[in-house]
């Protein structure tokens, strides 16, 4: 079930179109729009295509996700020690093993589920968080909320709460341990494998 909603919370993210005038919910509201235009009868169609699918998927959610950001709070204490090669790499073999990882979650979309709360944050901070609850098939709610964080384009998402758990920090703890048993370059590859990112 995280899983499903991990996927719902990074695409209804994804969609949003912002403004550097968006207030942060507005940016959260507005991308449960237009991820449902997205995928409005074409759900059996990614499903026989999965590159198509990665494709929409990267469209909507490359532009407004800080993947420099929340790869540098993923990685941590390494991210320091990293080379700029390293990081590049690692930003973007993690953004792509991500999208291909939560991929099969948007066939289940339903903007329907997804009820985005007042807003009690303060937009004029550099972070804020954006709460929302999604509605499961049983009638159970679940808390899902959005950090943001405010660029010159706009508010970015670079992480998502489940229920107070964070993917970051989910993500920190693992690739840490993996890290210290292997290497940062090891992490990378896999991740790079992960993602279908050829070597040059």
């Amino acid at each position: 079930m995280r899983k499903f909603l991990l996927t719902l919370a990074l695409l209804a993210f994804g969609t949003a179109s912002a403004t550097a005038e968006d207030s942060p919910n507005a940016v959260i509201e507005s991308s449960v729009v237009l991820l449902a235009e997205q995928l409005d009868g074409r759900k059996d169609e990614l499903s026989a295509n999965r590159q198509e699918l990665y494709e929409i998927i990267d469209g909507i959610l490359m532009p407004r996700f800080d993947q420099r950001f929340a790869a540098q709070v993923v990685l941590a204490k390494h991210w320091r020690t990293a080379s700029e090669e390293q990081q590049a790499r690692f930003i973007e073999a993690f953004y792509r093993a991500l999208l291909r990882k939560y991929a099969d979650g948007i066939l289940e979309f339903d903007p329907d589920m997804i009820t985005v709360l007042p807003y009690r944050g303060d937009a004029t901070k550099k972070r804020t968080r954006v709460r929302s609850t999604v509605e499961m098939d049983d009638g159970s709610k679940v808390a899902v909320d959005y950090e943001l964080v405010k660029r010159k384009a706009g508010w970015l998402v670079f992480n998502v709460v489940i229920e107070g758990v964070s993917y970051v920090r989910n993500f920190r703890a693992e690739l840490d341990s993996e890290i210290r048993a292997s290497s940062l370059d090891a992490v990378i590859q896999r991740l790079e494998d992960e993602a279908g990112i050829s070597a040059e």
